[in-house]
Parts: C-alpha cells; sequence; structure tokens
C-alpha cells in the first residue's frame, strides 16, 4: 500500500509547442485541495493524460498517482474516463473503473487526488480585485470578471476567442493577456480579417515565395511567421472566409504554415487570440462559420460587455484619458457626468474617447478641467431625422425623397463612426462593401 500524502501539489505545464489548448470548450476538468483556486483545464477531443509523469497534459505531484495515470476524452454527449493500468486505480465514487462515460459533473479520485468534471458552462469566474489590466480600466462587476478570465487566460498557452460591439476593448483586451504571459517579450502581430481581399488572404497569413503568383516579385513572410514565439491577434475573425478558416485550422493542429508556393511547410510556435463583433455560434450555426475552427479557437471564449452596461465605469474612464494627456480633470461630477451616463453609446469606449477629445478641442482651453468641457453626441436619438413628409407630391416620389435623406444621413454618421473604414462600415450596416461605397459615392461623401 501507500502512503497517502497531506497535500497535492498540481502543476499545469504550458507547452508552447503542443496543440493540446486548442480544443473545444465544452468540458473541463478541476483538481481538488492546493490548486481549488486555479483556473480549470479543459478536456481536448484527443484526451487529457493526468499523471504524475512531466509528460503528461496534467501533472498531479502525489505519491499515490501513476506517471500516466488517466485519460479524459470528449465523446459525443460527455466525458470518457479511462484508467491508463495505474497502480491504484481511478475511482468514480467507491467503484474501480476501467472505463466510463460521464453525461454530468462528476467527481473521481486518482490515488489521494479528486478531480471535479464538469461543463464549462457551470464555470463561475470571481470577478478580480484590480480595477485595472494592462490598457483596460474598469470596477465594475462586468469589466473584473473580464479582468478575472484575461489573467487566467494569460497563464497558458489557450487559445482565447473575444466577441462584444465594436469600441469594447477587444484588441486591448487581447493585447493585455499578450502582456501577461510567458510570450510578452515576442511579437504581437495584429490581423484585421476585414481589411484584407479574399484572394490575399492566404498571402498575409502565412506569406509566400517569389514568383507564387503574379507581382510576387519576392518572398514575403506571413503574419503567423512573423509572430512566431509570440501572438498572433486575428481581429475582425468573423469576416474570415471559409477557404481560409480551413487553412488556418489545419495550422492550429500541425502548428506549422506552408507559404505560397513553398515545397515544404514551416514550424511555428504562434498563440492565437481572436476577436469578433458577430456571434460566432449562431454564425456556426448558420454554416457560415466552421464548427471545427469555433471549438479549436474558443477554448477560452468571453464577452466584452457594452459600455451602456457598465456606465458606473465612466467616471473612471474619463480619468485614465485625461490621464492619458496628463491633464488633471478636477471632479468628474455634475452636468457634465450626466450627459455621460445617459447616453447609450453606441460606439462604446472608443466613442466616449472621441466625445472627450472633440470636447477638449473645443474648448478653446489648453489643459480644460471636465467641468469645462461641453459634449456633443452624434447619435442621440433625439437627434435622428423628424419624419416630416411632401404629401403635396405622389406616394412614390416623397418616399423616394425621405429614403435619399435617410440613406445620406446614415451612411455620412456610419462612415464617421468606422473613423472612415469603409469596409467596418459596410460590415456593420450588414450590406456589401462596394454597394456601400456606391452609396458614399452617390451622396459625395467619399473625400
Amino acid at each position: 500500500m501507500f502512503e497517502p500524502k497531506r497535500e497535492t501539489e498540481v502543476q499545469h505545464p504550458v507547452k508552447a509547442e503542443s496543440s493540446h489548448h486548442r480544443f473545444s470548450p465544452a468540458w473541463v476538468c478541476r483538481v481538488h485541495g492546493k490548486s481549488e483556486s486555479a483556473a480549470p483545464v479543459p478536456i481536448p477531443p484527443d484526451g487529457l493524460i493526468l499523471g504524475a509523469e512531466p509528460s503528461c497534459h496534467l501533472i498531479i505531484n502525489d505519491a499515490a498517482v501513476s506517471g500516466r495515470h488517466a485519460r479524459l476524452s470528449l465523446h459525443t454527449g460527455g466525458v470518457l474516463i479511462e484508467d491508463m493500468q495505474s497502480t491504484n486505480g481511478t475511482f468514480l465514487r467507491t467503484t474501480r473503473i476501467d472505463k466510463v462515460q460521464i453525461s454530468a459533473q462528476t467527481k473521481i479520485t486518482l490515488g489521494t487526488t479528486v478531480v471535479d468534471i464538469m461543463p464549462a458552462s457551470q464555470i463561475d469566474v470571481p470577478p478580480l480585485e484590480e480595477s485595472r489590466f494592462g490598457g483596460l480600466v474598469g470596477g465594475s462587476v462586468a469589466m473584473r470578471k473580464c479582468f478575472a478570465i484575461m489573467k487566467l487566460a494569460s497563464r497558458s498557452d489557450a487559445t482565447v476567442v473575444i466577441e462584444g460591439e465594436s469600441g469594447t476593448g477587444k484588441e486591448f483586451a487581447a493585447r493585455a493577456i499578450h502582456e501577461q504571459s510567458e510570450r510578452a517579450h515576442m511579437p504581437f502581430v495584429v490581423v484585421d480579417c476585414a481589411g484584407i481581399p479574399e484572394q490575399l488572404m492566404e498571402s498575409h497569413l502565412f506569406g509566400h515565395c517569389a514568383g507564387a503568383f503574379t507581382n510576387a516579385v519576392r518572398d514575403r513572410k506571413g503574419a503567423f511567421a512573423l509572430a512566431d514565439g509570440g501572438t498572433i491577434f486575428l481581429d475582425e475573425l468573423g469576416e474570415l472566409p471559409l477557404s481560409a478558416q480551413a487553412k488556418l485550422l489545419r495550422v492550429l493542429e500541425a502548428q506549422t504554415v506552408q507559404p505560397l508556393g513553398a515545397e515544404r511547410p514551416i514550424q511555428v510556435n504562434v498563440r492565437v487570440v481572436a476577436a469578433t463583433n458577430r456571434n460566432l455560434e449562431q454564425m456556426v450555426a448558420d454554416n457560415t462559420f466552421r464548427f471545427d475552427l469555433f471549438h479549436r479557437l474558443a477554448v477560452v471564449h468571453f464577452q466584452m460587455p457594452s459600455l451602456r452596461d457598465h456606465v458606473e465605469d465612466i467616471p473612471a474612464l474619463v480619468a485614465h484619458f485625461y490621464g492619458n494627456r496628463k491633464i488633471n480633470p478636477g471632479a468628474i461630477t455634475g452636468s457634465g457626468l450626466n450627459a455621460l451616463t445617459t447616453y447609450d453609446w453606441p460606439g462604446n469606449v472608443r466613442e466616449l474617447r472621441n466625445v472627450l477629445e472633440r470636447a477638449w478641442v473645443l474648448s478653446g482651453v489648453a489643459s480644460p478641467a471636465f467641468s469645462q468641457l461641453q459634449f456633443a453626441f452624434t447619435h442621440r436619438m433625439d437627434s435622428v431625422l423628424p419624419l416630416t413628409v411632401d404629401t403635396g407630391i405622389p406616394f412614390k416620389d416623397a418616399k423616394e425623397k425621405w429614403l435619399a435623406v435617410f440613406e445620406k444621413q446614415y451612411v455620412e454618421e456610419l462612415i464617421t463612426r468606422c473613423d472612415g473604414n469603409i469596409s467596418k462600415a459596410a460590415k456593420y450596416a450588414d450590406v456589401n462593401r462596394n454597394h456601400f461605397r456606391k452609396l458614399m459615392d452617390k451622396y459625395g461623401l467619399i473625400k
């Protein structure tokens, strides 16, 4: 028999060269004992091995645990638990098992160590105590919960998907995860999936050799090669064409890229963080985003809250933006704060920053205090055009006249909101980019 230990020590090794972190987030396991507060470990479709050997995905330093003790793997509707001919056995309650499939939260015992297996949806991460993470600021529970998830994510090489409306700070979140990780000293490469033409996407991501296609006059490294050792941030992931999604999946699984025209693939060591303002799960249901790619990417999957859902953070955000300009805001109170907290912020934190910058410029003062600012909002509901129609002309003509007024205001305000980026504006409007550009040209909005 064995001498039980008083305390179980668990290690979660980060292995950048391994792909075991990139898988479906449907189920996780958590070891009880010393690491009770540690991050739950996702279970990959190809299996998570638990044991005392350093080669295991989850290392358990327990004298009663074998070198390679048990294996957990995803199966339809649940998790398959397999004992790997361990010395002291794997127990489900009081029954020693060889192989069993579970479909609900379950505890198993390996030696003296208890492992909790549960659906990922049952995890509730407590908010971080700090009200800042990287370049992000917010003391609200919603933001501090995001910070807690980001802090846990930064400790591993797990792939991350960040959802949220435009302007909520998704790139800041991705950069913060990178800067808090072991890869912080390596490159952080940003790829705007919405701004790259489909025919150039593969070259941009994976690179090309001279002569691979017309105008390819020299070798070019792709974004994955440029990010080798660091993190690649795929912004607007929902805009990635299906053809590129298939190639991205192969990169995630093999950790290799093959530039266009190259004879053999190149090994890369890259952590992937992606962001989108679209609902990827709905896109998967609509067959516009690959199911397997989504589950490879969304090991850590969270949503940045809209500013209208945490307006209590506006004073701290205002102070933060003032601090960036090294200006003392004075008291952030009064009618100015009321104006900011009662606005619905369709452009979120980015719009708040732009409103402040506009107010600073129009104040006419070099270092204006908050109380000196006058705010102008582009998208207030009460600024929408009044519904007035000319009944002195035929219905068809009146309708076309009103539609033209609506189209011009909609396109003009949206392109302003998207900082002149036609691709982003077209995506937000859910119309073809060429159609949106034609509308801009129709109303003389192309500069």
